[in-house]
């Protein structure tokens, strides 16, 4: 079994959006996080770049059915009849994707196209529910799914335990370069217990290499997921005490911006990486997501 990261090159930026390809020995190819449909014809090119039939991709594994991530899930359904594999709470948002476009609409307005491309409808039959210790066989080798929760209700990692490998989707944070992991905290689902007990299980684990969507394998493992910890506690608590002190979502954005700048200068991020960590992990969408952990589980803490 090998591993290729394909970049999606998502607006044109190397490093934000990274679909991994696991090739079997058989040549069967699974796409892990496939991305938006917007990206589809370049994870094509990228397949082809990398000596792999797009052709002979017959499974498509998404962690979670955000657009960032499985948006173009159906691209590969309806071009080469791959069969789809989602987590049981968020495969009804593949087969239906109204609620979920709306949903986005909502967030992202008039930019919807431009950064996802349209999301249709995948035929019931090319679609499968896995839930916790669920396997998917690709060729030679199964993966096996692990409810990871936290960013969002649906969201599994994948783990293959004979090599020791993961791939985290955003529950594991995002982590650009071999530079620190900040965790992706979007609207609506962020729940920091549940996180915490997934980041916990991840480092169970023992993974010798791990892969997050954005983006590719990252160096030690064990310390990328303590940083996604360690950054989700504090900005969690930055968020509180903002609220607490009455300022709104807004006006909270350009201190949490800043905060979030600062911290990964501090790391020793390279000012051209900073605008793909934005990229990746908007600042304002952890202020909105964060601000609806508060209000929605822990209301008192706000007052």
């Amino acid at each position: 079994m090998r591993v290729h990261v394909i970049d999606s090159n998502h607006l044109g930026r190397t490093n934000v959006i990274g679909v991994a390809a696991l090739e079997g020995e058989d040549g069967s190819i699974a796409l892990i996080d496939p991305g938006p449909a917007v990206v589809f014809e370049e994870v094509r090119r990228g397949l082809e770049h990398a000596g792999l039939d797009p052709g002979r991709v017959n499974r498509v594994l998404a962690t979670h059915v955000h657009l960032d991530h499985s948006g173009g899930a159906w691209c590969w359904a309806e071009a080469v009849r791959a069969h789809i594999f989602a987590h049981e709470r968020g495969v009804a948002h593949l087969l239906d994707p109204e609620r979920l476009v709306v949903s986005a609409t909502r967030i992202y307005g008039d930019d919807m196209n431009r950064l996802w491309g349209p999301v249709k409808p995948i035929d019931s039959r090319q679609v499968t529910p896995l839930g916790d210790g669920s396997e998917v066989a690709i060729g030679d080798f199964t993966v096996q799914a692990l409810d990871t929760p936290g960013h969002a209700q649906h969201h599994l990692a994948y783990w293959i335990p004979e090599e020791r490998l993961v791939f985290t989707g955003d529950v594991g944070g995002v982590a650009i370069a071999g530079g620190p992991a900040i965790p992706p905290c979007p609207p609506p689902d962020i729940n920091l217990e549940r996180w915490k007990k997934s980041l916990e299980r991840l480092r169970a684990l023992l993974p010798a290499r791990m892969f997050v969507t954005h983006f590719g394998e990252v160096r030690d493992p064990a310390i990328r997921l303590e940083e996604a910890e360690r950054r989700l506690e504090a900005w969690a608590l930055w968020i509180r005490e903002g609220l607490r002190n009455g300022f709104t979502e807004e006006q909270l954005v350009p201190g949490f911006e800043q905060l979030v700048t600062d911290d990964l200068r501090s790391a020793g991020v390279k000012p051209e990486l900073l605008a793909i960590y934005e990229q990746a992990d908007p600042a304002a969408m952890s202020v909105a997501g964060l601000a609806r952990y508060w209000r929605k589980f822990h209301p008192e803490a706000i007052t």
